[in-house]
């Protein structure tokens, strides 16, 4: 897996973060890491620590919950892993690759200081 980091220009397609300056996109973009994921490779796992905010960027990805089964499709403009950042609970989903995808993470501290307040808007 290589890390690199995201473009504006691909955070500008999250509908969440289109309304966002251009210099804090590019901002938020130095600090995220890019991953690519494979068909079948977990994400996030439900019960793990929540510690990261996901987008995706290209791809497909599934999720699923283990007392009700698969839940819900992400595609490129998606995004992830808000709940448990906002409520400071552990993962409430796991994500799967469906197809070969490309997702960007960021810490914590990162989503407290630039992408949770977009949840209180």
């Amino acid at each position: 897996m290589r890390h690199q980091s995201a473009t504006a220009h691909e955070l500008a397609r999250v509908e969440l973060l289109a309304g966002l300056p251009g210099e804090t996109l590019a901002s938020l973009g130095q600090r995220m890491q890019r991953h690519t994921v494979s068909p079948g490779e977990s994400v996030v796992a439900e019960g793990e620590p929540s510690d990261r905010f996901y987008v995706v960027l290209s791809g497909l990805l599934s999720v699923s919950q283990a007392e009700r089964g698969r839940r819900n499709l992400l595609r490129p403009g998606d995004y992830f892993g808000e709940v448990g950042l906002v409520m400071d609970v552990p993962r409430t989903a796991t994500v799967k690759g469906m197809t070969p995808a490309a997702v960007a993470s960021c810490d914590r501290g990162t989503f407290d200081e630039i992408v949770r307040p977009l949840f209180t808007n």
